[in-house]
C-alpha cells in the first residue's frame, strides 16, 4: 500500500513539473525568434554605420575642395 502512495506522489510531482515547464518552453521559441531578429538588426546597423563613414569621408573631401569664404 505504501508503494502506491509513493508512486502517486511521484506521478503528481511529475505532472506539476510538466505543467510548470510547458509555458516556459513556449517562451523559449519567442526568445529565439527575438534573438534572430536582433542579430538581423545588428547586421543592418553595422552596414549603415559603414555607409555613414563613407558619407562622412565624402563630405570631408567636398569641403576640402570648396574654397572657404568669410
Amino acid at each position: 500500500m505504501l508503494l502506491w502512495v509513493w508512486i502517486a506522489v511521484v506521478v503528481v510531482a511529475l505532472v506539476i513539473l510538466i505543467a510548470a515547464a510547458a509555458p516556459l518552453l513556449g517562451k523559449l521559441g519567442g526568445l529565439r525568434r527575438a534573438a534572430v531578429k536582433l542579430q538581423r538588426v545588428q547586421v543592418e546597423a553595422a552596414k549603415l554605420q559603414e555607409k555613414a563613414l563613407v558619407l562622412q569621408e565624402t563630405v570631408a573631401q567636398v569641403e576640402a575642395r570648396v574654397p572657404h569664404r568669410k
